[in-house]
């Protein structure tokens, strides 16, 4: 299509997304459902108006999925109930270690024994599927600070981590298909890939965010008092952990989602009892979570203030990537194996890895189910798989790789879309700290 045509489009989309955010809200799919619908009408599939080639255009798609995850990991970051706790974050860290690796490991034996794939492959394409996903997950993730659903604050702490947790498990792949150096016996993969990257991610994260928080609450408080541009600061942050985090070869998805988890943690610490921060502030559209006192002004917060412009943006790149994910699918996309490992992949490997993961903790078994089914894939696939092709993957192996993980997400799209509302209508609890 030309410029012309693609901002038609897009502009036109946004428009009847502003205009209908009650009917989509009421209706029974989601938006994410309506732009894969209209990139598939207009797109190969039906009408062919455009077609977009995830494997020639991997560059661009790496990076556009990149800053949307980045983006998506700070929005929920700055949302999680503080202050951290082992007790109350136990379930998600499993979740995100545990059941990662069990993840990868059935997707892997799937793929070797009933595909034959190389194991190499199958540990890729494990990797790749594994994480849920922050960005299309938005139905069952927290809605504002201080949100304390089990089940919503589960799926998004998991989704916060898992992004940056899988990482180890892409170079194990890339490793095996000789693409990655792993060092005699694996030991450099375990040292610098998983111990190394991981735990300097988090520091990175953890001190950025809360480095941050002081210099802001410092500033505010300096005679005259000083204006502060939030939305900055919040895109700074991202930028700043996300760069120092490549620089020492950390992974960088985890240090943004801890950088705002701690971002938040930390000014909460630094408000006075009298003026502490609510567990939900101005920025946030729903009634529920505004002040008791609508006179009264929440001390501002560069968390706070620059939620809700993330958010904006997340929406926006949502639906342009959701777009083009419709756009690349043609009628022999959806091969038998693709639909197999899709159901496979949420029937499953996603409830058994759940299981595992939380044996010990205290979870309801109701909460382990809606977790257990909820495991949404998305944008985050979609990066690990650009990132990978862009790392010198075979293109014989790149292409059987998009198809099938074009076919996971675009069914993880509509399968658990159709499913969100009328399951979290019937989990519907009160709002309580998650069980250890």
């Amino acid at each position: 299509m030309s410029a012309s045509l693609w901002f038609l489009l897009v502009g036109g989309l946004m428009l009847a997304r502003g205009l209908t955010a009650t009917v989509l809200e009421r209706s029974p799919i989601t938006p994410a459902m309506f732009y894969l619908a209209l990139g598939m009408l207009l797109g190969p599939t039906v009408l062919n108006v455009f077609h977009f080639n995830p494997l020639e255009e991997s560059a661009l798609l790496e990076i556009l999925t990149e800053v949307v995850v980045l983006i998506s990991l700070f929005s929920a970051g700055v949302k999680m109930p503080v202050p951290f706790t082992l007790s109350s974050w136990r379930a998600p860290v499993m979740l995100a270690s545990v059941s990662m690796i069990v993840s990868v490991g059935l997707v892997a034996a799937f793929t070797y024994y009933v595909f034959g794939f190389p194991l190499g492959v199958g540990i890729l394409l494990g990797a790749i599927l594994a994480p849920t996903d922050p960005v299309l997950a938005t139905d069952v993730q927290t809605r504002h600070p201080g949100d304390r659903d089990p089940l919503r604050f589960t799926l998004t702490s998991e989704a916060g981590m898992n992004d940056g947790s899988a990482f180890p498990f892409v170079m194990l792949g890339l490793g095996m298909l000789g693409l990655h150096d792993l060092g005699e016996f694996n030991l450099r993969w375990v040292l610098v890939d998983v111990v190394w990257a991981t735990a300097a991610g988090i520091a990175i994260g953890v001190v950025c965010g809360s480095v941050l928080a002081r210099v802001a609450f410092k500033l505010r408080e300096l005679p005259p008092r000083h204006n502060l541009m939030d939305n900055f600061l919040g895109l700074g942050l991202i930028g700043v952990a996300y760069g120092l985090s490549l620089l020492v070869g950390a992974w960088g998805f985890l240090a943004v989602f801890f950088a705002a988890v701690s971002l938040r943690n930390t000014e909460l610490t630094l408000a006075s009892p009298r003026e502490r921060l609510p567990e939900s502030d101005q920025t946030l559209i729903e009634p529920e979570a505004q002040p008791a006192d609508p006179n009264v002004d929440p001390p501002p917060s560069v968390s706070g203030g620059s939620l809700l412009f993330k958010e904006q943006l997340e929406r926006l790149s949502e639906m342009v990537l959701v777009l083009l994910i419709g756009g690349t699918l043609f009628l022999d996309s959806w091969s038998a194996r693709s639909v197999l490992l899709a159901l496979f992949v949420f029937i499953v490997i996603r409830p058994v890895s759940v299981y595992i993961g939380l044996l010990g903790t205290n979870t309801s078994w109701s909460l382990r189910g809606m977790v257990g089914w909820f495991g949404v894939r998305g944008i985050g696939s979609l990066f690990y798989l650009m990132y990978a092709i862009q790392h010198g993957l075979p293109e014989q192996i790149a292409l059987e790789l998009v198809g099938l993980t074009l076919i996971v997400v675009t069914l993880s799209i509509v399968l658990h879309g159709l499913s969100v509302k009328p399951l979290m209508e019937r989990f519907k609890q009160d709002d309580v700290p998650p069980d250890a």
